[in-house]
């Protein structure tokens, strides 16, 4: 990692689904050996840092959060030379103070999903990566900064809880997820934080509000036109926000201070001579620099 430029990855959620100020841009398919991606990849320039683009839902929103193939997009974007990751997401609020517009820089993560495959990892080749701290404080850092620069209303710290949907939330699952202490609902960074981490990869999310979920008794039950008007507006935002954090992350050099980089280090379990040889080479992206 000390001699390896970095390249920023972006996921771009709902409402973001190009990076317009990209320079030399070009999408290219990049095939990965856990299935199709949700799109093919954008490639380009901010100045002099490199930059990867992935539509999480595909260009045209057609992929449902239950559907997109996660370890596709992190297998992919590693495959692509990506080492940090910015995740651009809409979601709800659970959290009075946190009003469609503002931008939540989350910390911390509750997975509520089930239909999703969660694990570069299985039979023949087992490894448990730590999730105590699934933001990187680097990205996080740097991200704050570029708010302040930008005007971009955002609030550092908060739990985002990950919902498998795609139906919003019945008020009773709403009022318990804020009794938790969540502040966002969303359906699509689980288990996307988690590949990352085992893809040795930095990883932090933009987490966009739009609405108050269901809980709140002064405003309307979420429905899509409304969320679709403050997408428009959040979408601006966040392309404002990434132009803005790619020359600091870019100047980065080194492997990550907080360890994203190395993440697998001590992970895999499963001793050498009892690797399934078709998951190593499954695994060549993510974790060839171990195996």
């Amino acid at each position: 990692m000390s001699e390896k430029r970095p390249v920023i990855g972006v996921i771009g959620g709902s409402g973001v689904y190009e990076l317009d100020a990209l320079e030399d841009k070009r999408w290219e398919t990049v095939a990965s050996s856990f299935g199709t991606p949700s799109d093919q990849l954008l490639f380009g320039r901010l100045g002099n840092v490199d930059m990867v683009f992935l539509p999480r839902h595909g260009r045209g929103h057609k992929i449902s959060p239950s559907e997109i193939n996660y370890r596709a997009n992190i297998d992919a974007m590693k495959r692509a030379g990506v080492t940090e990751i910015i995740s651009v997401s809409a979601c709800g609020s659970l959290d009075g103070d946190l009003a469609p517009g503002t931008f939540v820089l989350v910390d911390q993560f509750i997975d509520r999903t089930f239909a999703r495959e969660k694990s570069f990892f299985g039979t023949g080749l087992v490894a448990h990566v730590s999730m105590a701290d699934p933001v990187c404080p680097r990205l996080a850092d740097q991200l704050e900064v570029a708010a302040s620069n930008t005007g971009v209303k955002l609030v550092r710290g908060g739990t985002y809880l990950a919902m498998e949907g795609p139906q919003f939330s019945t008020r009773a699952e709403s009022n318990l997820y804020r009794s938790w202490g969540c502040q966002v609902i969303g359906m699509t960074n689980m288990p996307e934080a988690k590949l990352a981490r085992e893809a040795e990869m930095c990883y932090a999310t933009v987490a966009m509000v739009t609405d108050f979920d269901c809980w709140h008794p002064d405003h309307d039950d979420v429905d899509v036109s409304a969320v679709i008007k403050v997408l428009g507006e959040n979408a601006d935002n966040a392309r404002s926000l990434v132009s803005e954090v790619a020359a600091p992350l870019g100047a980065h050099t080194g492997s990550c201070h907080a360890g994203c980089h190395m993440a697998l280090e001590y992970a895999l379990i499963t001793p050498p001579e009892a690797r399934d040889a078709a998951m190593i080479d499954k695994l060549d992206a993510v974790a060839g620099r171990l195996l």
